[in-house]
């Protein structure tokens, strides 16, 4: 038993090491609009194999696809504008 205890106690020992950094959770807030409309799509897509094709499921899909490609713009272009030096 004592084994254990010293098995628990050197796995604790490193918890500290094992959260997100700030930047980690930087990066994870500057992408969660597009994994929210990534998600949007996929639900989209599901929906839509539940029945026969329709116009509907057709439209839904288009503008999940569009918000999907709108949300990895945005990130694109706050990434590059967060770039340390710039364009000159």
């Amino acid at each position: 038993m004592e084994h254990i205890v010293t098995v628990q106690k050197a796995v604790t020992a490193f918890a500290d090491w094992n959260e997100p950094t700030d930047a980690e959770l930087d990066a994870i807030e500057l992408e969660s609009p597009l994994i929210l409309a990534e998600v949007e799509l996929l639900d989209a897509q599901i929906k839509a194999m539940d029945h026969p094709e329709n116009e509907v499921d057709t439209r839904r899909i288009r503008r999940a696809r569009n918000r999907v490609l709108a949300a990895r713009r945005d990130v694109a272009n706050r990434t590059v504008a967060a770039l340390p030096g710039g364009a000159a």
